[in-house]
């Protein structure tokens, strides 16, 4: 389950503003993976997380959040969304023909990342958010659900599909 931060209806602006500060220096990082699980490209993630942690600190502001942590991830899917598919498909084709120095340590494991990177990216959103968020973010069904939205069964049929759809996109490479 989600960590709860508190959030007091009798805490003052600058008070609140404090509080954000020590949610926003637990959530960066992990707001910044997540989002760079979702789109494949490390400014773009970054760009994604502030816009998310500027949009989860207007509703902070107002004492609109109920479960910071679940409105951020779901501020980054929606980000996400919004970026539309043509640029994370342009961008995508671009990081293909780019090569990146690898230290020999390391190549193996760097190899299967950007595998598992290019075949996330392959599946469409709907499928992709609740397998980073089961899987990456390490998320209960329930909580996923919550994050995204959905139902529990939806959640369900998404990451199956999107896992069998994975298991195609590895026999295909």
């Amino acid at each position: 389950m989600f960590p709860t931060v508190a959030v007091t209806s009798s805490s003052q602006p600058g008070e609140r503003t404090a509080e954000f500060e020590g949610f926003y220096a637990l959530q960066r990082v992990p707001a910044m993976r997540f989002a760079f699980l979702m789109c494949g490209d490390q400014a773009l993630a970054e760009e994604i997380a502030a816009e998310a942690l500027a949009k989860v600190f207007k509703s902070w502001q107002r004492q609109a959040i109920g479960n910071p942590e679940a409105y951020l991830r779901r501020a980054i899917v929606n980000e996400v969304k919004s970026r539309g598919r043509r640029r994370f498909l342009e961008r995508r084709e671009q990081q293909r023909h780019t090569v990146r120095p690898v230290s020999p340590d390391s190549a193996e494991r760097s190899a299967d990342h950007h595998i598992l990177t290019r075949a996330l990216l392959r599946l469409p959103v709907h499928q992709r958010a609740p397998i980073v968020l089961r899987y990456f973010e390490d998320l209960s069904e329930a909580d996923t659900a919550i994050v995204l939205g959905k139902s529990i069964g939806t959640v369900k049929s998404s990451v199956t599909r999107g896992l069998a759809r994975l298991r195609d996109v590895f026999g295909e490479e």
